[in-house]
């Protein structure tokens, strides 16, 4: 089965830093884009950043020039550097993929994958 493992949250104070992994396993055939969400408390969830196989990036206003997106093909992984952290990134952070593999007998082709999420607390 085609799964999503988050890695890396945990609690910094303003201006620190955190660096997020995921990493996809199972039978895949090619990860067509794979980013990363957010959702605080009382509020929607939200992209922070997504890359493309081609590594075209992009990101939410709020965090551009303080937050990298990064992917490793090869090993079918991503990392989010947070640098410059604020409190207002305080979330559960929630890696996704849209990915073409097979489970069983069946092949799923640009389908969607969420991880567990990983809590972030910045808090001084």
């Amino acid at each position: 089965q085609v799964q999503l493992v988050e890695s890396g949250g945990g609690f910094v104070q303003p201006g620190g830093s955190l660096r997020l992994s995921c990493a996809a396993s199972g039978r895949i055939f090619s990860i067509n884009r794979m980013g990363w969400y957010r959702q605080a408390p009382g509020k929607e969830r939200e992209l922070v950043a997504h890359i493309t196989s081609g590594d075209l990036t992009k990101y939410t206003d709020s965090v551009k020039e303080r937050f990298t997106i990064s992917r490793d093909n090869a090993k079918n992984a991503m990392v989010l550097q947070m640098n410059s952290l604020k409190p207002e990134d305080t979330a559960i952070y929630y890696c996704h993929a849209n990915m073409d593999f097979r489970e069983g007998n069946i092949n799923y082709i640009g389908s969607e994958r969420w991880g567990k999420g990983t809590l972030v607390t910045v808090s001084s």
